[in-house]
């Protein structure tokens, strides 16, 4: 059933790079986009730390990459049986990516209208998760956003079902240095595309396409080394990133 998503507009927001460490993370962004990730912060509410690149573009404002990983002997605010966003907590994905090292595994998309994106995907049988409200610290002060996470802290889809974000008044992108870096495109392959179209178009989703396939997420970044596809899938050593040719 499609809802009608008059007045949503929701774009891709940014990537996310899940890591066993914030450090091997760093690493990662060195060896592979040519880059030290620039700063980022600490969410008390789920026990997690990041480090943050600018790759905005004319198709993709204010987007960005976000390196995240569990923070070190910090104990998440939510609920005992509610678990960390992105599937962190999740130990197959944790062990997949000890073994492979980072991984681009998710993405996030941001609307004005929150709420009526949560609904418009419930008339999909698509439950994204409860509204929170999650904030950081930040040098120029508390950044704070709306953010859709279910308690078992589930991607959906693979990962290919992106989480939904609604920022308060500032964008951290705003605040970031430019990079070098530029994403290009980005695409989404997974078996059920129909029902992701679906969701794409109820939740006023523009600039991502979609595509049948096994699951996986293909970002065409611009950096300093050339073009780089950074996937989700392939087997571990494409895993990371191959130089487009």
């Amino acid at each position: 059933m499609l809802a009608d998503n008059a007045g949503m507009e929701t774009r891709l927001d940014h990537l996310v790079i899940l890591a066993t460490s914030l450090e091997e993370g760093v690493r990662w962004c060195e060896q592979t986009l040519g880059v030290i990730p620039g700063p980022g912060g600490s969410h008390p509410l789920m026990g997690t730390h990041n480090r943050l690149v600018r790759i905005g573009s004319a198709n993709f404002p204010d987007a960005y990459l976000e390196i995240i990983a569990i923070e070190p002997g910090v104990k998440p605010q939510r609920g005992a049986h509610q678990r960390r966003w992105f599937e962190l907590d999740d130990p197959a994905l944790a062990d997949q990516i000890r073994h492979n090292g980072p991984q681009l595994a998710h993405w996030v998309a941001r609307t004005a209208t929150l709420s009526q994106g949560v609904q418009a995907w419930h008339t999909l049988g698509i439950d994204r998760g409860q509204i929170l409200a999650a904030s950081r610290a930040t040098p120029t002060g508390l950044l704070e956003w709306k953010i859709t996470v279910r308690d078992d802290g589930a991607r959906l889809f693979d990962g290919c079902l992106p989480t939904l974000i609604e920022w308060g008044a500032r964008h951290p992108a705003q605040a970031m240095a430019d990079s070098g870096i530029v994403l290009e495109h980005f695409h989404v392959r997974h078996p059920e595309a129909a029902q992701l179209e679906s969701a794409w178009h109820n939740a006023g989703l523009l600039g991502v396409s979609v595509g049948s396939g096994e699951p996986e997420l293909i970002a065409t970044l611009a950096t300093p080394r050339g073009r780089l596809l950074l996937s989700s899938g392939g087997s571990p050593g494409s895993r990371a990133a191959s130089r487009a040719q």
